[in-house]
């Protein structure tokens, strides 16, 4: 197996970018914004076009997000971990949902993509986990860990194995974020 030192690179910068925001610390979204910028150069030479709308996306959310975690709380001030209203985490799904139907659809049927449905899921609810992230709402690691679960599969089954091993290290990175976030959480509470 020859080393594709993008696909390296995209590993290295995506593990401390998520180890970053496990331990809320405002560094893991430019470092994100450049191992997904490696990533979306891989996506298109794989044929993943969901996977490459969501790298170009996730450029857009890491800006957000920056400035989110930075002055999105009150008075302008850093963002706290919070929850969802169940309406709102309804809202979310639902429109992930709608997200993972219509990219998959176009997908499937108008470009030659590979495992278009497979794809469109991990692109719409990464979109949403994404936003949630960038809000500093908790939930957004528990569809990480969906998400990333079927994402390593994907990337094992497209033979980018360092990609694969990438989205199973997501897979505990998420869980710690979520036992972290709600540990913050709660020390917040008590404060």
């Amino acid at each position: 197996m020859e080393i594709n030192y993008i696909e390296l690179l995209a590993l290295i910068f995506g593990v401390l970018s998520v180890w970053f925001n496990t331990r809320e610390l405002v560094w893991g979204w430019p470092i994100g914004i450049i191992g997904t910028i490696l990533s979306g150069l891989l996506f298109i030479e794989a044929r993943l076009y969901s996977d490459l709308i969501l790298h170009i996306f996730y450029v857009i959310l890491g800006f957000y997000g920056w400035y989110e975690w930075l002055y999105g709380g009150r008075n302008k001030q850093e963002l706290k971990v919070s929850t969802l209203s169940k309406s709102r985490l309804l809202f979310l799904m639902v429109l992930g949902g709608l997200g993972w139907a219509g990219f998959g659809y176009f997908f499937d049927n108008y470009t030659d993509a590979d495992l278009a449905y497979w794809d469109a899921f991990t692109t719409s609810f990464s979109f949403v986990g994404t936003y949630m992230l960038a809000r500093k709402r908790i939930e957004n690691w528990i569809l990480w860990i969906v998400v990333d679960a079927v994402a390593a599969g994907i990337y094992l089954y497209k033979e980018l194995f360092l990609l694969s091993l990438l989205y199973f290290l997501y897979l505990g990175l998420a869980t710690y974020g979520f036992l972290n976030w709600r540990k913050s959480m709660r020390q917040e509470q008590m404060a």
